[in-house]
């Protein structure tokens, strides 16, 4: 159904008694991970069964995860992320720091994007886990005229748990689409100059700003089992890529700047080495008591970088010999995260906006 309150007309060449459909847009539609509407208990589980019981996420065999999950991991966990939502939540919007970011990403390039397309265009953001549902905002551009979808999912890496999956829910909705619109998904974008780009500036901001030059900056990515690297997903060479873009572009030596993995779940091994346990490492075997951790694989900053990175990995890099430690916020809706998000949107236009 199209949605009344947006302009229609009768298209060219019909006859007059044909119904009024909206002006043809293109959709432009953002993607972020998630978040829980709240922090209480029936919040968090059903964020996180959602989050869990995705098979891009965990690919174990449901007949052994989910007995494992619905009665042991969600009769607990949801107190724990609960608690730790809580220390980050936006009090004043009663949203998580994710959401409140998303939002302001989302009206950025929705300026930017007016700007450039006008009317043509209509900008909006959707969640994988959560509201608002890839669904609810798929079928709202239809609704409102939307005959093309760019679909943007906000990771500047491929990886299945994270891309894909973003990706699987987005034509997953468009399968139950009387009138499928045309549809074009984004190539990762960690090696574009302008986010690296963005990366550099973030850090010689943070680099200034210090009382004292950080002895090595630590890039911090998501984890995954080292089994996918094995099975195919490029996202570890993706990363490394990055760290060594990144560290071309401040001029930097290979001592003064390191990947490692962070966010480690369940039995197996993740990619290596754990961001805990090597600023732990850092400080006690090197000497490094002077650090800075920026994590290029999030586009906002979230549970976990506010969370996980300023508390949990800081406290490891204290107990350690640590001295001085240095979170370097994600991109957020830092101008230039906007311009390289822009340009990559404005690269995958071609052909429908020019």
């Amino acid at each position: 159904m199209f949605d009344t309150n947006v302009p229609a007309s009768c298209p060219a060449h019909a006859p007059k008694d044909h119904p009024k459909i909206p002006e043809a847009k293109v959709g432009i539609l953002i993607s972020n991970l998630g978040t829980p509407d709240n922090t209480d208990y029936w919040s968090m589980r059903r964020y996180l069964g959602q989050f869990l019981s995705d098979r891009r996420v965990i690919d174990y065999s449901p007949w052994i995860w989910q007995p494992l999950l619905q009665l042991i991991i969600l009769s607990k966990r949801p107190f724990t992320s609960g608690a730790a939502y809580r220390s980050i939540w936006n009090e004043e919007a009663d949203e998580s720091p994710l959401m409140t970011i998303t939002k302001q990403q989302h009206a950025a390039i929705t300026e930017t994007m007016t700007a450039r397309y006008g009317d043509s265009v209509m900008v909006d953001y959707c969640m994988r886990y959560g509201n608002p549902s890839t669904k609810s905002k798929v079928r709202a551009m239809i609704a409102a005229g939307c005959t093309k979808i760019l679909f943007v999912p906000l990771y500047p890496h491929y990886a299945g748990a994270t891309s894909a999956t973003a990706n699987d829910e987005f034509f997953r909705v468009l399968m139950s689409e009387k009138w499928q619109p045309a549809t074009r998904t984004i190539a990762p974008y960690f090696e574009h100059p302008l986010y690296i780009e963005a990366l550099a500036q973030s850090v010689e901001r943070a680099y200034a700003a210090a009382d004292k030059k950080p002895d090595i900056l630590v890039c911090s990515y998501h984890g995954v089992p080292e089994r996918y690297l094995r099975e195919g997903d490029p996202y570890h060479c993706q990363c490394q890529k990055t760290t060594r873009l990144l560290k071309d572009r401040l001029g930097w030596g290979d001592t003064a700047i390191t990947t490692t993995f962070q966010s480690k779940f369940g039995p197996e091994e993740w990619l290596k080495p754990y961001t805990v346990k090597e600023v732990a490492r850092l400080a006690e075997e090197d000497g490094k008591t002077n650090i800075a951790v920026i994590a290029p694989a999030f586009s906002s900053d979230c549970i976990e970088t506010l969370e996980e990175i300023n508390e949990e990995i800081k406290e490891s890099f204290e107990e350690g010999g640590g001295e001085h430690f240095t979170y370097i916020p994600c991109l957020n809706d830092d101008a230039a995260h906007i311009a390289a998000l822009s340009a990559v949107i404005e690269d995958n236009l071609k052909g429908w906006l020019d």
